[in-house]
């Protein structure tokens, strides 16, 4: 064999002594496995190693068997014992100091490190094309260095949410009942039959604590869920020279990222090249201002902070638990949980309940107290219970164990904590759902808030429009090019369209290999304009690539609306600027334009109109206008210092472009559907008037005469700019279209909106659309335009970006509030109809019907299960026809809501105490059985009365009920284990079995509650709210007369 290296297969496991003593050379893969295993990140390391190693292999390889092993025969190329043995290069302390690095952003450890270029050779990457995508590689580089997570705090378990409700005062309280109880009867009636009362109030408190537990805990596996989500950035980086989007937590050390304005910087690293770069480092530092990043100064960039301008690329060198920002979130607890302004409303109505409960409960206690010892109560025998002097004291103590249990139960009744639960359900179910519906919910309270929306103010680029730009006219000068442009226009012209196209883009161009298909990134106006370039003018990018080397470049924000750059073309060191933008806008800085002959002429007066009305003409058909400029410059002689200012003057006028942007075919039902329901659309865009108008007009925005200067319906932005404060606030209401917008017009626009009461809605994408998503009252940003400072800044990211989907998250707004407020009349009248039968039995009688644990049966159904129920229906077009809440102090419980529950609970009230004081004679049957009619019948009522809840004013409350399987397979259940309790659980439920015709009285009682509810929907209700007729009842009685 000659004297080549050879690499041997993965597949040997050691060498025999002839092998040793042969003429070939051998690169190991280390063996973890070993008699001197490894560490675990030079075994990765030296796997990347291997497969750079091959990567170099001559053209031409043999396989060789020799001495029991396989070996390939290989030609070596200079440098590749090197690269085989470089995981010998990089120690642990230097993988410390990558850790360290960027953290203390030591310049003079980075030039002892070889500087930026020596920390790239070092990490076997390449500031061109990034690391290889193979998912050996990657995986190899995350074994080595770790991968991009952070150690989160644990999340709460079971054990800690069932905990907590076993903390609850009354199930303490309860327990303690229950515990006293089990051990009086064992003692009294023997363990054979005394262990009832006690096990079967233990038995209903465990049911109560489980599913409170699991409801809450299943809710926090969704929040947490949910947050996983909304962290999961997507990052663009270089890999086989092709950008790839992948996620932030796949991102490995020698990966070079794309950094673009607005976006957040993955991990720590170090600035490879870019123009103008400037982040945010206040997340991490606390300090306010930008700071400058280039590559001999400042080439540290850290991790978590954001891009405020310019773009660059960076090479990753240390990522999660090695970053301070890995650091700082590990300790950090998210908590999805806050409490929303819904719920702060609903805990006040709980507690104000819950006293009223407690009262009563008290009121009950002592009347059964005082009952008890005067000897008015008698047992089932007719003896009286107590008689002073004779009764025992267990017995004594076994009742009043049970009327102290009756008066806790009443407060767990009472108190309605299935308020908050229902609360908690309905955004859980409706956040699930609006991500079904591409819209993810980052704030919890922007669910309700947005059901209250009276304006949103959106933007027009791929939220009112499909995103999908075309370049559809290109004029140069005065002169429509209508024919194939590269054949028609003059060479010259043609180079500096090429130049102005290729260098003065934020997007790419590339193919995968050379016989695929060309491919262009970059947003939808750039690779739109690439993509004419590449076809309609035959530009070759990698030409323009070689010939022409960018010196400055001024990135493009939604304040100058242009973008430039200074190139230098390496043949004779020419200087040329170029800026692209907003066509009004780059006209303005011209003096003079080219024709198509390629002739330069000077732009009068007359020249300038001419264009200015191109433009216009082009606009009205909706199209947005982008043009090109350019000025050569010379640099002075003997100076080889360039001034890296860009000219803004003298420029020469090259064309416009038009791009057409179809609108979403159903943005306009959707705008219409807004109109309906008493919101107010507002489109504010960076575009120029006309093409604003002409979207606005296709959308239904605008009427068809929308051109009536009177109605002043359609402005730009810096004539919104220019008004005072009070003409801003007297005009802001009839404004429907703002064009030429910057990110402040923005802002004080939803400043005047709120100062006027509305509730604003704002949709957003860009960095300086932050402060504007943070004043809004529900920021809407865009997930796939959007930058990462927009969603951070927003409540709601909309995924898709369509405007559709905005009212779709308009729709769910509605339906929480409206599910809240079903199941607060559903609550309210179970909690009225048991205080009042169970307060003038225990006052009448010296006793409550209802005992311990069918009281805790019926508040099981009223607060789990029917927030469970009420809690999971779906929005609807009906939702839309009433006009907003907006910022009105409304009640929660409003005055059809008081209707309803008044009549039910009064029906339910009245049934109940028949049947308590007349139920034995009517029914001819003994206490134990009219107590379980009395049960039975006001378990029922509540399951009757569960369809009315569904609908508070409609009459046809089984509309849509197939849509909802919950709610039936929650009625269903509930009937099912109602059967259960009486007719096959009767000790532990102290019921006893009844008969068919006793089944059907309950049934037919319970019924009544739907044709009552068709009538009580019928008596009309005054539109202010009844506190309002109190309050003014209550000045009259003070007012002197």
């Amino acid at each position: 064999m000659s004297n080549k290296p050879c690499l041997r297969s993965f597949h040997s496991r050691g060498r025999s002594g002839s092998d040793a003593g042969s003429d070939a050379v051998a690169a190991d893969v280390p063996d973890p496995s070993g008699e001197k295993p490894r560490k675990r990140w030079r075994f990765a390391y030296s796997v990347i190693s291997s497969i750079h190693a091959m990567r170099c292999l001559a053209k031409e390889a043999k396989i060789v068997v020799k001495g029991g092993h396989s070996a390939l025969d290989i030609d070596p190329e200079p440098g590749y014992q090197s690269l085989v043995n470089q995981h010998h290069q990089l120690i642990d302390e230097d993988k410390e100091i990558l850790k360290v690095l960027v953290k203390e952003k030591n310049l003079g450890l980075l030039s002892r490190l070889g500087g930026v270029e020596g920390i790239v050779d070092k990490l076997q990457s390449n500031a061109d094309r990034g690391i290889r995508a193979e998912n050996q590689e990657v995986s190899a580089r995350k074994e080595l260095y770790g991968s991009n997570t952070y150690n989160k705090p644990p999340a709460k378990g079971f054990v800690h949410f069932l905990w907590t409700a076993l903390k609850d005062a009354t199930i303490i309280v309860l327990i303690v009942c229950a515990v006293l109880s089990l051990g009086f009867g064992i003692k009294e009636d023997g363990i054979k039959e005394g262990w009832y009362n006690g096990a079967s109030i233990l038995v209903a408190v465990f049911l109560v604590v489980v599913i409170s537990a699991v409801t809450n805990f299943r809710q926090s596996k969704q929040f947490e869920e949910l947050s996983k989500i909304s962290s999961n950035i997507q990052v663009e980086v270089v890999r086989d020279g092709r950008p790839h989007n992948i996620s932030i937590f796949d991102i490995v050390v020698g990966d070079v990222v794309i950094l673009k304005i607005g976006g957040q910087i993955p991990a720590d690293g170090l600035f490879l090249k870019g123009y103008s770069l400037q982040v945010d480092e206040s997340s991490m530092t606390g300090e306010s201002e930008y700071v400058d990043v280039d590559k001999t100064t400042n080439p540290f960039l850290l991790s978590g902070a954001k891009v405020a301008n310019g773009y660059a690329r960076m090479v990753v060198t240390a990522v999660g638990m090695d970053t301070a920002w890995g650091e700082m979130m590990s300790a950090i607890n998210l908590d999805l949980k806050e409490e929303t302004p819904l719920q702060t409303r609903l805990n006040h109505l709980t507690s104000s309940i819950g006293k009223i409960g407690l009262a009563v409960a008290f009121f009950v206690l002592v009347a059964m107290l005082t009952r008890y010892f005067t000897g008015s109560t008698k047992d089932e025998n007719g003896r009286r219970e107590f008689v002073a002097g004779q009764t025992k004291l267990g017995d004594v103590m076994n009742s009043m164990v049970h009327i102290v249990a009756a008066a806790v139960t009443i407060i767990v009744v009472a108190i309605p904590e299935g308020l908050p639960l229902a609360v908690t359900l309905t955004l859980a179910y409706s956040m699930k759902r609006m991500m079904r519906d591409q819209a993810l919910v980052r704030k919890l309270s922007a669910c309700e808030t947005m059901g209250s929306a009276t304006v949103i103010c959106t933007d027009k680029t791929g939220t009112l429009t499909l995103n999908l730009m075309t370049v559809t006219t290109f004029w140069l000068g005065k002169d429509r090019i209508q024919s194939k442009a590269s054949e028609v226009i003059a060479p010259n012209i043609l180079e500096l369209l090429y130049q102005g196209v290729a260098k003065n883009t934020a997007g790419s161009v590339y193919k995968d290999t050379p016989a695929s298909e060309t491919k262009f990134t970059g947003s939808p106006t750039e690779k739109a304009i690439l993509l004419w370039a590449v076809q309609e003018l035959g530009m070759e990018i990698e030409k323009m690539e070689q010939e022409y080397e960018i010196l400055h470049v001024e990135t493009f924000n939604s304040v100058k609306k242009r973008s430039g750059v200074l190139i230098k073309d390496v043949k004779d060191d020419t200087l040329h600027v170029h800026w692209k933008g907003a066509a009004e806008i780059i006209l303005a800085m011209c003096t003079s334009y080219y024709d198509k002959s390629g002739m330069i002429k000077v732009i009068d007066d007359g020249t300038r109109e001419e264009i200015k009305k191109i433009i216009e003409g082009m606009a009205a058909k909706a199209l947005r206008c982008i043009a090109f400029t350019h000025k050569q410059i010379t640099k002075p002689a003997g100076s080889e210092q360039i001034n890296v200012t860009l000219d803004e003057d003298d420029l020469t006028f090259l064309g416009i472009v038009g791009l057409k942007d179809p609108c979403r075919p159903e943005v306009k039902q959707a705008v219409a559907l807004c109109k309906k329901a008493g919101v107010h659309v507002k489109m504010i865009t960076g575009d120029n008037i006309f093409t604003a108008k002409a979207i606005a007009a296709e959308c239904g925005i605008l009427e068809a005469n929308h051109s009536n200067a009177n109605r002043r319906e359609a402005i730009e932005g810096v004539e919104f700019r220019n008004y005072s404060q009070e003409e801003r606030l007297r005009r802001v209401n009839e404004i429907l279209v703002m064009a030429r917008s910057s990110p402040i017009d923005k802002l004080e626009m939803v400043k005047c909106l709120k100062q006027k009461g509305d509730v604003v809605a704002v949709t957003g994408d860009g960095t300086n659309d932050a402060p504007a998503l943070k004043e809004a009252d529900v920021g809407l940003s865009m997930g796939i335009q959007g930058t990462e400072v927009a969603k951070e800044s927003s409540d709601i990211v909309i995924l898709d970006d369509n405007f559709n989907t905005v009212v779709t998250v308009l729709k769910w707004g509605r339906c929480v509030y409206n599910s809240i407020q079903k199941f607060v009349q559903f609550q309210l009248t179970v909690n009225v109809a048991a205080l009042v039968i169970n307060l003038i039995a225990a006052c009448t009688a010296g006793e409550v019907p209802l005992t311990a644990i069918q009281l805790m049966w019926i508040n099981l159904i009223m607060d789990s299960l029917g927030a469970l129920a009420l809690a999971t229906e779906r929005p609807t077009d009906e939702l839309m026809v009433k006009p907003p809440v907006g910022r009105s102090t409304e009640p929660l419980i409003t005055n059809v809501m008081w209707r309803n529950l008044t009549f039910q609970a009064f029906f339910q009230v009245i049934i109940l105490l028949i049947l308590n004081f007349k139920g034995k004679s009517l029914f001819h049957v003994n206490t134990g059985v009219k107590n379980t009619l009395i049960f039975n019948t006001f378990v029922l009522c509540q399951i009757f009365n569960e369809f009315n809840a569904r609908r508070l004013e409609d009459k046809n409350v089984f509309k849509g009920i197939l849509g909802n399987r919950m709610f039936l397979w929650i009625v269903v259940t509930t009937l099912i284990l109602q059967v259960a309790m009486v007719e096959f659980l009767s000790k532990f439920a102290n019921t006893e079995r009844l008969n068919l015709w006793q089944w059907g009285v309950s049934i037919i009682i319970a019924a009544v509650s739907w044709p009552l509810a068709w009538i009580v929907k019928s008596i009309p209700v005054p539109e202010q709210p009844y506190k309002t007729y109190l309050y003014r009842r209550c000045k009259w009685f003070k007012t002197p007369s």
